[in-house]
């Protein structure tokens, strides 16, 4: 792997993190599958490129980013809560809307954002190279959502929000409206995965209709991975182990599609097939550490 590699897989882990963070939140914290973040990630980067391109501050463009991002969350949640629509499928019908919905956005598959003003000019003009330019915005976002959301899961909603997803008929009996939590974590986990999609679209130089695609298998990675390597026994540990998990799998994959073997070398079309075979490993650490601990015992 190349030193540019390098640096572009870590700028990727980290903003792909805030991302991870909102899946975490519905798949971990609230049980809950949510497909819908494939078009939440394309929304929040439908949106953040049209401001842009009306002349709207990039900053500003993000924070619109994360409402869409909230509202098509709660319409993910308002489809199960309201309508007893089964949650997979509330999620995958937001999903399909969604893509119709960023066409109508952007007007076009695909919106370029070269010449215009992004969230990292203001980052450049203090004299940080593009190279490291992402590395320290996307820090500084990672490192905010991840103290807002263990303040957040410390809060009498957040832990309602988590109890709903360990025993929901438990919190139900206990006079906790159960549906408005799912609405909130769902809603907010979107909003999170929005914003990462306006970052990235900023990062890369366009945002296309299609930049969705394997989002929330990418997130569920990222998890599953860093939950093998920081075990998650209090909230900080989850929240980190997620971003600790984003790195990981970032770097893997940049790893892996600079191997070559023989005359065999992998491509870009090979990412679904590394996302698995990382995701099995990751699946299968724990067990086997288990084991090679019993058998040095």
């Amino acid at each position: 792997m190349t030193y540019f590699a390098f640096l572009g897989a870590v700028e990727h882990g980290l903003v792909f993190s805030l991302m991870a963070l909102g899946v975490f939140l519905t798949f971990r914290a609230l049980d809950f599958p949510d497909l819908s973040v494939d078009g939440t990630l394309p929304l929040g980067a439908a949106v953040s490129a049209l401001l842009i391109t009306k002349g709207v501050d990039p900053y500003v463009s993000v924070a619109a980013a994360f409402a869409a991002g909230f509202a098509a969350g709660a319409v993910t949640a308002l489809l199960n809560t309201k309508l007893k629509i089964l949650n997979l499928l509330a999620g995958i019908l937001t999903m399909i809307a969604l893509y119709s919905v960023n066409l109508r956005v952007m007007g076009m598959p695909n919106i370029p954002l070269l010449g215009y003003e992004t969230v990292f000019t203001p980052v450049e003009s203090l004299g940080i190279s593009p190279q490291f330019a992402g590395i320290v915005l996307f820090a500084f976002f990672t490192v905010a959502v991840c103290i807002f959301l263990v303040w957040f899961f410390h809060t009498d909603v957040g832990l309602a929000l988590r109890a709903t997803g360990d025993n929901m008929k438990m919190v139900k009996a206990q006079g906790v409206n159960t549906d408005r939590m799912v609405f909130f974590g769902v809603a907010l986990s979107n909003a999170f995965v929005a914003m990462c999609g306006a970052l990235v679209a900023q990062s890369l130089g366009f945002a296309d209709v299609n930049m969705g695609i394997g989002t929330v298998v990418a997130g569920l990675a990222s998890v599953i991975v860093g939950e093998a390597a920081l075990s998650s026994r209090t909230v900080l540990r989850a929240v980190v182990g997620v971003v600790i998990g984003s790195l990981i799998y970032r770097l893997a994959v940049a790893y892996a599609l600079s191997v070559e073997l023989g005359p065999v070398k992998l491509s870009p079309g090979d990412l679904n097939l590394i996302t698995a075979i990382i995701v099995i490993f990751a699946l299968t650490f724990p067990g086997l550490r288990k084991k090679l601990g019993g058998l040095k015992s």
